[in-house]
């Protein structure tokens, strides 16, 4: 039996380059319900749909580079190889989180993102297996591009300097 590649699974669920982020996905439900919405420290109402879902693979070259969002969004680990999850918050706190199919060595099946949270995600660095890995993501109030925000270098850089080499890992080369 042979091993599905990253082509492999780009071609069976469809999947396009995320712009921006990096990884590939293609999304899989649009809520039909919408909702009118106030961000947290912002003024303007906006309608969004209720939530919105994505299949989301990331590879060794095609990681989701640091960004943020600013609604919640839950990662869902469906096959392929464990992926860590690196979370900073406003005050530069840091999490990296497992997010991969082996929970006796502690990872997670589901990963909660809050907004605001600059995220990014990379295939572990050893032990691959597959050299991709899929998974899906639901946000809610569901996503919309205006919602998305990629991080500047320097600005986060400038803001963190204490994990100044963390956030290059999470950062595509110049």
């Amino acid at each position: 039996m042979s091993m599905l590649t990253a082509n492999d699974i780009i071609k069976q669920f469809d999947l396009a380059p995320l712009p921006g982020e990096g990884g590939f996905y293609r999304e899989t439900f649009r809520d039909p319900h919408t909702i009118d919405v106030i961000f947290p420290g912002e003024t303007d109402i906006v309608t969004r749909s209720a939530s919105t879902a994505i299949y989301f693979m990331v590879t060794p070259e095609r990681f989701s580079a640091l960004h943020r969002v600013k609604q919640f969004e839950v990662f869902h680990f469906y096959q392929g190889d464990p992926v860590d999850l690196l979370m900073i918050d406003e005050n530069g706190g840091v999490e990296i989180r497992t997010l991969g199919p082996n929970i006796e060595q502690g990872h997670h099946l589901q990963i909660v993102v809050p907004p605001r949270v600059w995220q990014g995600l990379r295939l572990k660095a050893e032990g691959n297996q597959f050299n991709w890995s899929l998974m899906g993501t639901t946000v809610a109030p569901g996503f919309e591009f205006a919602d998305f925000e990629l991080a500047d270098k320097t600005s986060l850089i400038e803001q963190f300097p204490q994990i100044r080499d963390l956030i290059l890992k999470y950062l595509p080369e110049d």
